[in-house]
Formats: structure tokens, C-alpha cells, sequence
């Protein structure tokens, strides 16, 4: 269970979204990514009025921006406001980047666990494709080991 923080205040727990939620490389979403990002469904908001949130320079959203920023980050809008929401979500967080560390150490332990990870994400036309090419792959390099040297 994720240890209850007291006094979280929005910046707290926004930055914490900041911090749990990474883009595939690792790294932080910027403020200018979650802005872009969230201009696109129609509600405004800047990277700035979002940096200054993040500070606590603002704290008192409109509910549209509360409500933006949590569908953003795909949790409730009562994680800024209500701390049993907040723990719940923190918990799953804690989970969610535990299997991300898993999925990572899968996929640089092994090329052919990557070409299975990377083969799901593709449309069902290019997973058979991908399975047609590595047929003949395999018909090449097996054929090549019967005909090898012989004494």
C-alpha cells in the first residue's frame, strides 16, 4: 500500500502524475506535450498555466481544466481532491510502472521477445506478413544446416 502523504496539495499530486506516467522512452511528459495534447480535445490551456499548477503558483483550476488534465493522465478527476481516489490511483501507478520495468527487461533481454512485443502491435495483415518472412527465413537458414559440410 502506497504510504499516505498528508497535506498533498494539486501540485503534489500533479507532479506525481508527471512523475508516474512516462512517455515509451522514460522521460516526463513535458507541460507543453500535455498541453498540446489536451488543446487538441477542445479545452484551452497552456503549457505556462500548466507549469504554474505544477508550482503551486495556481491552485484553484476551473473543474474543465481539472477534468482535462485527469483524462490526460487517464485517472478520476477526484485524484486532485479526494486522498482515498488519490491512494487507490498511486497504488495502481505503483503496479503499472513495476510491469512497465518487467516489460522493459523482457524486451532488452531478447530479440525475439521484441519481435513478438512489436509484432502485436501490428494490424493482423502485417502479423502475417511478418510470419510469411520469417518462413522463409527459417526454410533458408534450415536448409543451409542439411546441405552443411558432409564427410
Amino acid at each position: 500500500m502506497v504510504a499516505r502523504e498528508p497535506g498533498r496539495t494539486l501540485a503534489d499530486r500533479l507532479n506525481h502524475l508527471f512523475a508516474g506516467m512516462t512517455v515509451r522512452n522514460g522521460q516526463e511528459f513535458s507541460n507543453e506535450q500535455v498541453a498540446s495534447a489536451i488543446v487538441a480535445t477542445g479545452v484551452t490551456i497552456s503549457q505556462s498555466y500548466i507549469w504554474q499548477l505544477r508550482k503551486g503558483r495556481k491552485d484553484n483550476p476551473t473543474f474543465k481544466h481539472l477534468q482535462a488534465l485527469a483524462a490526460f493522465f487517464g485517472v478520476p478527476v477526484s485524484y486532485f481532491f479526494d486522498d482515498e481516489v488519490t491512494d487507490r490511483v498511486d497504488e495502481q501507478l505503483v503496479r503499472l510502472r513495476a510491469e512497465q520495468a518487467r516489460l522493459t527487461e523482457i524486451m532488452d533481454s531478447s530479440d525475439a521477445q521484441l519481435m513478438a512485443l512489436r509484432a502485436g502491435e501490428l494490424s493482423p495483415r502485417g502479423r502475417r506478413q511478418v510470419m510469411d518472412l520469417l518462413d522463409v527465413v527459417h526454410r533458408l537458414e534450415q536448409a543451409e544446416r542439411d546441405s552443411g559440410p558432409q564427410g
